[in-house]
């Protein structure tokens, strides 16, 4: 799968690469989760809020496992991890995050493209995704359809996000 992406939706000059995850990005993937939580989704969501959603300590052993275990994309550009995001065999895009100095660069709709295509070709007719309140718009840009709003439960945090899903083309 490692395709060089030089031009996608905007992105400047800087080569990409879409590759699948390996065990070893584990550690950078859960600091660009934190660090991106912490900055981008600050205007949605209040510091107790995002303290819960990504904790300092994060069980590297179970990311891992979750990661490996499903159809997770890695975009990187000269060694870096920009944006990761993975994907079920339900058909369910559990998480998608871009480093926080690289949003609005293309770099989740190349995740989401890579992803959606994948579960075309395994057969999935829908792609479900719980958005969190900053990334609503985005899903909603392609194509994604709200299906409910929910209020998690986290340690004494209420976090609003979005069932959301879209349904794929045969």
């Amino acid at each position: 799968m490692d395709e060089k992406i030089d031009d996608h939706k905007g992105i400047t000059e800087m080569q990409k690469t879409v590759r699948l995850y390996n065990s070893e990005d584990c550690r950078e993937i859960i600091k660009l989760f934190y660090d991106t939580v912490h900055t981008i989704n600050l205007k949605d969501y209040n510091s107790a809020q995002l303290d819960v959603w990504a904790p300092e300590e994060i069980d590297v052993d179970t990311w891992d496992k979750s990661l490996s275990s499903t159809h997770t994309v890695v975009v990187e550009s000269n060694g870096v991890i920009l944006g990761f995001g993975n994907l079920d065999d339900t058909g369910c895009l559990d998480r998608l995050f871009v480093r926080k100095d690289f949003q609005g660069q293309g770099i989740a709709s190349i995740i989401a493209d890579e992803s959606e295509k994948h579960a075309q070709q395994h057969g999935t007719l829908v792609i479900t995704t719980e958005a969190s309140i900053t990334a609503r718009p985005f899903f909603e840009k392609r194509g994604y359809q709200v299906v409910r709003q929910q209020s998690i439960e986290r340690k004494g945090q209420t976090l609003t996000n979005f069932v959301m899903e879209k349904h794929l083309a045969r």
